[in-house]
């Protein structure tokens, strides 16, 4: 097999600049996905919790947690890439769009599209999925912590929402960490889906080098390098952040 690395030197810009967009879509969608999952997290896990003192909210909490439910359901039940061509595609164009964007309209959507159209979309669907996951994440962590804690909490005139904050997602967090991490890692080898709707990230950059010689071992194996150096970092940044071994069982 000759390798012919060569190749690759004329392309460094683009490769840099494809890594580049690869870290920061994937960090967009774990910073949004975590907003996402622990408010759904603790939306479908509230089921069991005493009803609000507020009527009004007694009244609205039931469709906020089926709507909950059935979001975590269609974006953990469907592919990822075609939650990226659906938001591509359909949703899109319904809020970003020249003559009818619900969001933006008139040149701006033009562009807004045109410059950072398939970015928002990729960031959009990555964070959506991730949102998905990561509340389930957040739900099995805080089931994890025993029963008898919340309802210590409650007893002492805690509503749900101070019980979460005070004392049982304090407690979670570290027990959270692994699954967090693996979702990092597989958002971040994901991310190579969004390469599909045009973005330039790094998955883009191989197949330009590959259609330009038609030679395909070099800039796959490249970038399998720097994609696999990246998850091999964060798994080491997470070693630093989980349970010590003689805390765990605690």
């Amino acid at each position: 097999m000759d390798l012919r690395w060569n190749i690759l030197v004329g392309y460094a810009p683009l490769f840099i600049s494809g890594l580049k967009t690869t870290i920061l879509v994937t960090l967009v969608a774990i910073v949004v996905g975590l907003v996402l999952g622990l408010l759904t997290g603790l939306i479908t896990s509230s089921r069991k919790a005493p009803p609000p003192r507020s009527a009004l909210a007694r009244w609205a909490i039931k469709p906020v947690q089926w709507l909950a439910v059935a979001y975590v359901t269609f974006f953990r039940g469907t592919p990822l890439f075609v939650q990226i061509l659906l938001v591509h595609f359909a949703l899109m164009p319904t809020l970003v769009h020249p003559e009818h964007g619900l969001l933006l309209a008139g040149p701006l959507a033009s562009e807004f599209r045109q410059n950072y159209g398939a970015f928002f979309s990729g960031a959009v669907a990555l964070s959506l999925n991730a949102g998905a996951y990561i509340s389930e994440i957040f739900r099995a962590g805080i089931q994890s912590i025993h029963q008898g804690q919340t309802q210590a909490a409650y007893s002492l005139g805690f509503t749900h929402a101070q019980s979460m904050r005070y004392v049982v997602v304090p407690q979670a967090a570290r027990r959270m960490v692994p699954p967090l991490v693996n979702e990092a890692i597989m958002l971040l080898k994901d991310s190579s889906l969004v390469s599909a709707i045009g973005l330039a990230d790094l998955a883009l950059a191989a197949r330009t080098v590959a259609g330009a010689y038609s030679r395909y071992w070099e800039p796959y194996l490249a970038i399998s390098a720097l994609y696999l150096v990246m998850t091999l970092l964060l798994s080491l940044a997470a070693k630093r952040l989980e349970v010590p071994e003689h805390q765990r069982g605690k």
